[in-house]
């Protein structure tokens, strides 16, 4: 993996330099757009909408609209000179019970690696912060944006969850909330028996991507039969120019990396009918064989 952000954890006195990891990726199959006759890639263009000139993207800026119609321009600079102390800290500002931490907050999850020098507090926070059994809420900032965020341990690693601001939370606001509901007693007593016989510990290795699988197969299909179409290369390409969504939302992929991905090959486990299962960590994973006194513990409740 590499390293998408270097910085440190402010804990009260300490400083503990850091190097930020994305813990996750979508693994998704991924297309072009193509000419359907030919096969040729489809290029998108960056047009002023004003002179109908290209724009190179050095000289794009962002550009915020204002209610008469009219747009002020940011530039690099002026992004720059944000006040932002989180710029190079994960600032931890207090501590908390786990499950006071609502999950439809989270947004994305990274590993936080402990530099050379600072291995001795990033085992010290670890060990007291699996002890106090919370988890820590911190400020950073990523990709000129800074977010609340917690910091929990999982195997022995601080994992760094991104979380979404309050006003960034719609409320749930429906019709049927109004509604006077009559749930009988008999009903609720099948439905809570229903879920007692499915409930067992969560294994995300018994789960995999159907759809992707499915996806898969018709492409190899497709090669198989040898439909498939060799666009022609033109003879002088000049650099293309880059769309803009395609940019962003690029970079957003680049920030999911892998952990633990279930094997896609592998046959589900049949699921017990017997109750669930014993749990030695919470995790319903199979612990490494060699790790530290705090990883062999298992992963402690998560936000």
């Amino acid at each position: 993996m590499r390293s998408i952000w270097k910085g440190a954890i402010s804990f009260g006195l300490v400083t503990i330099p850091v190097k930020l990891y994305s813990a996750t990726e979508q693994r998704d199959v991924t297309f072009h757009q193509v000419h359907r006759a030919d096969g040729g890639r489809i290029r998108f263009r960056r047009v002023c909408t004003i002179d109908g000139e290209e724009v190179p993207y050095s000289d794009v800026a962002k550009g915020y609209e204002l209610a008469n119609g009219e747009e002020v321009v940011l530039t690099d600079d002026d992004f720059a000179d944000l006040p932002l102390s989180s710029s190079r800290t994960v600032e931890v500002l207090q501590f908390a019970p786990a499950d006071q931490v609502d999950p439809i907050y989270f947004n994305k999850s990274y590993f936080l690696e402990p530099e050379a020098a600072g291995t001795k507090p990033y085992a010290l926070l670890r060990e007291a912060l699996e002890k106090s059994d919370k988890v820590a809420i911190v400020k950073i900032a990523l990709r000129q944006r800074e977010s609340l965020a917690t910091l929990r341990v999982r195997e022995g690693v601080f994992v760094l969850e991104t979380m979404l601001w309050p006003d960034e939370v719609r409320t749930a606001d429906f019709a049927f909330l109004d509604e006077d509901i009559d749930v009988r007693a008999q009903e609720l007593k099948m439905a809570t028996s229903l879920i007692a016989e499915m409930t067992e510990d969560f294994d995300p290795t018994q789960f995999r991507d159907e759809y992707r699988e499915a996806l898969q197969q018709v492409i190899e299909a497709k090669i198989a039969g040898r439909e498939v179409v060799q666009p022609e290369t033109p003879e002088s390409e000049g650099e293309p120019a880059a769309d803009l969504m395609s940019a962003l939302r690029a970079s957003v992929e680049a920030a999911k990396k892998n952990r633990d991905k279930p094997d896609s090959e592998a046959e589900p486990e049949p699921k017990s009918k017997s109750g669930p299962k014993k749990s030695s960590g919470g995790s319903g994973r199979k612990k490494p064989a060699a790790r530290s006194e705090t990883a062999k513990r298992g992963t402690r409740k998560s936000a």
